[in-house]
C-alpha cells in the first residue's frame, strides 16, 4: 500500500515511524518544513518527501492528514482533483463536528474519508519528539458516517491495531466531541490553570513530587493547536469546566467548614471511580 502522511509533526512523524516498522508499505511524507523532510529521510521512515505532495497524493491508497483542524479543509479544497479513485483519507484531529460535513462535501465520489483520532501524543511538538512507542497500548477513536465503506473501516482498524493501538472505539462525531472535552481538553485546561496559579513565592521545582509533576506534564502545551481545539469545541468544554468547578467547590466547602465526613465521602467516591478505569 502507498501511504502519504501530510504533516510530519509529532503525530504524523510517529505514524511514519510505526508504519515504516511494519515493512509492508511505501511511506511518503509531505511537510512545508524542508528540515523536517530531511530528518524523516535521514531516519529512513519515509521513502520520499516533498513540500507539496501533488504527485504523491495521486498515487496514494491511504492519506493520513496530520494537520491542525483549520488547515484540513484548505488541504481538501486544494487537492480535491488529485485524490486517487478508491483512496482512503483519514485525519488525526481532536475535534470532529465542526468540519466533517464540509469535508464530505469537498471530497469526490469514490474517495472514502474515515475520521479518526489517536488518543496519544506528546506535550512537545515536531518530528524530533515523534516515536512509534507513543501508540503502544493507546485507544483509537473512529467516527464513522453513512458514506464509509465497511471494508475500509475494517482496514483502518487493522492498521491502527498493527501499529500498537490497544483498542478501537466507534462513536458519533457529537459523542466524540462531548467525551473529548472531558477526557482530553479539560485535563489540559486544569494543567494550565494549576501551573499558572503558582504565585512563585518559592522555588517550586525544588519542592515537587510525582503528583505535581504528573498533573502538570501537559501544561507544556502547543498553544496554536490547543487554542483551535478549545474554541472548536467551545460548548462541550465549557460544560466540562463547569462540572469540574462544581466538584472542586464541594472540596473547597468541606475544607472551609471542616467537614471531614464530606471529604472522606468524596475521596472514597473518586477512588472507586479510578479503580473502574
Amino acid at each position: 500500500m502507498k501511504i502519504t502522511i501530510i504533516g510530519l509533526g509529532v503525530i504524523g512523524g510517529s505514524f511514519a515511524m510505526a508504519l515504516n516498522a511494519l515493512n509492508e508499505h511505501e511511506i511518503y511524507g509531505v511537510d512545508r518544513n524542508k528540515d523536517t523532510l530531511e530528518k524523516a529521510l535521514d531516519l529512513g521512515i519515509i521513502t520520499k518527501g516533498c513540500t507539496s505532495g501533488d504527485e504523491f497524493i495521486k498515487e496514494s491508497d491511504l492519506i493520513i492528514i496530520g494537520l491542525y483542524p483549520s488547515l484540513i479543509i484548505d488541504f481538501l479544497k486544494k487537492n480535491k482533483g488529485n485524490f486517487k479513485d478508491g483512496a482512503i483519507i483519514t485525519d488525526v484531529t481532536g475535534i470532529k463536528e465542526t468540519f466533517i460535513a464540509e469535508a464530505l462535501d469537498i471530497i469526490p465520489e469514490g474517495v472514502d474519508f474515515i475520521f479518526g483520532h489517536p488518543m496519544a501524543g506528546r506535550e512537545k511538538r515536531g518530528i524530533d519528539f515523534a516515536s512509534k512507542e507513543v501508540f503502544k497500548g493507546a485507544n483509537y477513536l473512529l467516527t464513522p458516517h453513512s458514506k464509509n465503506k465497511e471494508a475500509n473501516l475494517k482496514l483502518m482498524e487493522e492498521i491502527v491495531l498493527k501499529i500498537g493501538f490497544k483498542k478501537v472505539r466507534k462513536i458519533t462525531p457529537k459523542e466524540h466531541d462531548k467525551i473529548i472535552s472531558f477526557t482530553s481538553q479539560l485535563p489540559h485546561a486544569i494543567a494550565v490553570a494549576l501551573i499558572n496559579s503558582d504565585n512563585q513565592e518559592f522555588d517550586t521545582g525544588s519542592f515537587i513530587g510525582d503528583s505535581y509533576r504528573d498533573l502538570t506534564r501537559i501544561a507544556n502545551i502547543n498553544e496554536e493547536l490547543w487554542s483551535e481545539l478549545f474554541l472548536g469545541n467551545k460548548e462541550n468544554l465549557l460544560k466540562s469546566i463547569e462540572d469540574f468547578e462544581k466538584q472542586l467547590d464541594y472540596i473547597k466547602d468541606a475544607v472551609k467548614y471542616g467537614d471531614i465526613d464530606k471529604l472522606k465521602e468524596l475521596f472514597i467516591e473518586s477512588g472507586k471511580r479510578r479503580e473502574k478505569l
